[in-house]
């Protein structure tokens, strides 16, 4: 069995509440290293890459928002799965350059999933008391959506073994890897 590499984005509105320390020292303690890390002030390139609106990403985007809204008695406006990954791409990306980030490579065995279970669900509301987004956040979908932006969630973490190798190629390159 291999280690793996995860990536781990500590969005602009975790690094604004300061909650990076915390954050770091709860996935340290899993016994997964930091191999990479830096500040970045991302731009349109590497956002671009990072949320690229493909068929399948709106597609699964779609599925889950509209399945959300109908289990919270809510409308789901949008017929056509490319408007609506055009959107949050908009929001996710504009969120994501509001500030600088700290990104970082995880490595260990099962990284991706152990991360993946600290950080906790996409949606704050629905992550479990214990998870970063469960301890530290009060946001929603439905509360983004009213206020016409991505949802504030302080974390990224690479969702399975594929997307951790591409965005790990995405934000760094082999020599700032230790």
């Amino acid at each position: 069995m291999e280690k793996e590499r995860t990536l781990v984005l500590i969005k602009p509105d975790g690094v604004q509440r300061g909650l990076m320390g915390e954050i770091i020292s709860r996935i340290e303690r899993t016994g997964l290293k930091i191999v990479g890390m830096k500040m970045v002030l991302a731009g349109d390139e590497i956002l671009d890459k990072h949320y690229a609106l493909t068929d399948e990403w709106a597609r699964e985007l779609t599925e889950k928002s509209k399945s959300t809204a109908e289990k919270e008695g809510r409308d789901f406006p949008f017929e056509n799965h490319m408007e609506l990954g055009g959107m949050i791409q908009s929001r996710l990306k504009k969120s994501l350059s509001e500030g600088p980030a700290i990104a970082m490579i995880w490595e260990g065995f099962h990284a991706v999933q152990i991360v993946r279970k600290i950080v906790g669900h996409t949606e704050p509301k629905q992550s479990v008391p214990g998870t970063i987004r469960g301890d530290f956040l009060l946001d929603s979908y439905e509360l983004a959506d009213k206020e016409e932006r991505a949802v504030k969630n302080l974390i990224h973490a690479s969702s399975d073994l594929n997307e951790a190798k591409r965005e790990v190629g995405l934000w760094f390159v082999e020599e700032e890897f230790f």
